[in-house]
């Protein structure tokens, strides 16, 4: 698989966790009272038969050379499956971030929501999963970091020596405030804004050089709706005689149908729940993703 390929599915998996250093909350987030957002699990709709259409870009390439494409990409909650013994939702995505089709996979409870990974995934994402994107109630502002391994295998050969590349990841999750936003779909208030950040420090086998990455996701949540709007930014240094890779991917809310919540049996257990079907960029990003659909994103 070449370098951008395996750069594209690492971020297009992650789902609400991206890249930076350290993530000083104060810092980043401002001052201010902290508001807590009533009812936060309605921004983030899950209900079988639910469905958004996102209209996207992406403009990806060595650094002096970018392509722009334009994509569309339909993401509908298809039911449930249980993973390690956990009950979890299942996202379909036709095109997250114009990488082709996946599941992801969320599980949302009274603290929060949970990512599970996604199909088809990577041996990273894998060794990280499963790992919190929100915390419940929301709160304005508020961040907290979500993963900090190290030494994990990268699942590529960068330097082409015949070795996998070992990897350290950390990723933070952040409630930046609340905004008006206009897309296609039409004109949001108060969308809650949420940002997520990957830092990457790889290992090369070969010429025991480190080289770093980076993925940051910013999406926007209307309640009753969930994501409106995500942009993405992926940087990846060169390994070797060749240039980096700067990716930027964004997708806005076209159309939706959202079915409306059942009531839950138990009475105060909330239903599993997703946040970025892919997008890795889950919607990651993924997932913040984002990723996957916030949008997943490694």
């Amino acid at each position: 698989m070449q370098k951008r390929e395996v750069v594209m599915r690492l971020m297009v998996i992650m789902a609400l966790c991206v890249l930076s250093e350290l993530y000083p909350g104060a810092e980043i987030l401002g001052a201010g009272e902290p508001v807590t957002i009533a009812k936060s699990e309605e921004y983030f709709p899950d209900t079988p038969g639910s469905r958004w259409t996102y209209r996207g870009q992406i403009s990806e390439g060595p650094l002096q050379t970018v392509e722009l494409k334009f994509f569309t990409n339909v993401s509908t909650v298809s039911g449930t499956k249980t993973i390690n013994g956990a009950t979890v939702t299942v996202f379909h995505d036709t095109n997250p971030g114009n990488h082709g089709p996946a599941d992801s996979f969320y599980r949302r409870d009274a603290v929060g929501i949970v990512y599970y990974g996604s199909e088809p995934g990577t041996p990273l994402e894998e060794q990280i999963t499963p790992y919190q994107i929100f915390r419940f109630p929301l709160t304005v502002p508020s961040s907290f970091q979500q993963f900090d391994r190290s030494g994990l295998n990268f699942g590529s050969d960068m330097d082409r020596d015949g070795t996998d590349e070992k990897v350290d990841v950390q990723g933070w999750s952040a409630v930046m405030g609340r905004e008006t936003i206009t897309v296609p779909a039409g004109t949001f208030q108060d969308t809650i804004k949420v940002e997520a950040r990957m830092k990457m420090r790889i290992h090369l086998s070969d010429s025991r050089r480190t080289i770093s990455g980076s993925d940051v996701m910013t999406a926007w949540f209307a309640k009753g709706v969930g994501l409106v709007k995500y942009s993405e930014r992926q940087e990846l240094a060169a390994a070797k005689e060749d240039r980096g890779v700067v990716t930027d991917i964004s997708e806005e809310l076209e159309d939706h149908d959202v079915k409306p919540q059942k009531a839950s049996l138990r009475g105060f257990e909330p239903t599993p729940e997703g946040v970025f079907a892919d997008h890795s960029g889950n919607h990651e990003l993924g997932q913040v993703v984002v990723p996957t659909r916030f949008r997943s994103h490694p």
